[in-house]
């Protein structure tokens, strides 16, 4: 006999549970989703859960997972993000809309980083991330690309002394990973998988990865940004751990991916990034919630969407 899958209205995104209410993001691998009713069915070789769409805010589709166009159609009118990744996320394929359907942390982004003022602004505080008891707000670009310079010269002197690993620089060929020496292709990996992440995680909330206020001129800008600031915490420490412990026919890059996936997971990674991300953008407090569509102006500012304007005069009494 078979089943029959009940329809049910589609939500208005007034209606849906706020962002700090929902699970921040749920990963699923080697599963099959389909909808039942108001909800998600997730069914693996465990069983079948169901998870309420309006719970969601990011879905991270890992390696063997397979979704029906019933799910997606529940998916985006619930406002979800979908984000199609490598496993547990240290890769990044493609990406569905955003979580919302409010524009204020691309707007935001794309303000600030068109006035050299406010740009400098931004990078300055990205910069006060890693430095949060030096008083940065007065130093130039060159200033500040220097000071990190020596911060991440001295993370590199730290994780050797720690673990024993020797280094020499940093040295790789992009388009060679096998030439570089242990280390460098153990942190090649780490930095990959954290670009992964930070890339879902600035995409799913609505921002562009390629409006960078650090670097410039690539559609990744913005992600390498965003990406260096857990580098020294997360990713450098990793890759000297892992060329520690490393034995004969180990695969280095498979070897790190794995553990910078294991720190994604377990250090909560992706919920610091969301709050890291509004913070930098000066949106923390702009948690902006159902569809809000304006007419641009150049004279009157926002005006009201879905109103039939009448004809009106200009200062000189021309009809317009």
């Amino acid at each position: 006999m078979s089943h029959k899958i009940a329809g049910a209205k589609n939500a208005d995104l007034t209606e849906l549970g706020r962002v700090r209410d929902r699970i921040s993001f749920l990963y699923l691998e080697h599963a099959a989703l389909n909808r039942q009713d108001s909800a998600i069915t997730v069914t693996d070789r465990r069983g079948v859960v169901a998870v309420p769409a309006a719970m969601l805010a990011v879905l991270l589709l890992g390696p063997g997972v397979e979704v029906t166009h019933r799910a997606m159609e529940l998916i985006g009118d619930s406002g979800a993000s979908v984000v199609w990744v490598g496993e547990r996320g240290v890769r990044q394929y493609a990406h569905g809309r955003a979580l919302n359907h409010s524009a204020a942390l691309l707007a935001a982004q794309a303000r600030l980083v068109s006035n050299q003022r406010s740009r400098l602004a931004v990078a300055r505080r990205m910069y006060q991330m890693r430095f949060p008891d030096t008083d940065v707000s007065k130093l130039s670009m060159a200033a500040l690309r220097g000071k990190e310079g020596a911060r991440v010269r001295q993370v590199y002197r730290d994780a050797s002394a720690k673990t024993g690993v020797a280094w020499a620089g940093r040295t790789y060929d992009p388009d060679d990973f096998e030439a570089g020496t242990p280390i460098n292709q153990a942190l090649t990996a780490a930095h990959a998988a954290l670009y992964g992440l930070a890339y879902s995680v600035i995409v799913a909330l609505g921002a562009s990865p390629g409006l960078g206020f650090v670097h410039t001129g690539h559609d990744l800008s913005f992600v390498y940004d965003f990406a260096d600031l857990y580098k020294a915490d997360v990713t450098i420490p990793i890759a000297f751990s892992v060329v520690a412990t490393l034995v004969p026919g180990d695969d280095i890059g498979r070897k790190t991916r794995l553990a910078v996936r294991d720190a994604f997971v377990d250090g909560k990674l992706m919920l610091r990034m969301v709050a890291d991300l509004k913070r930098v953008l000066g949106q923390t407090d702009a948690e902006r919630e159902g569809d809000i569509v304006n007419l641009w102006d150049d004279k009157l500012g926002l005006q009201k969407f879905g109103v039939s304007y009448r004809e009106f005069e200009d200062e000189r009494g021309n009809r317009q």
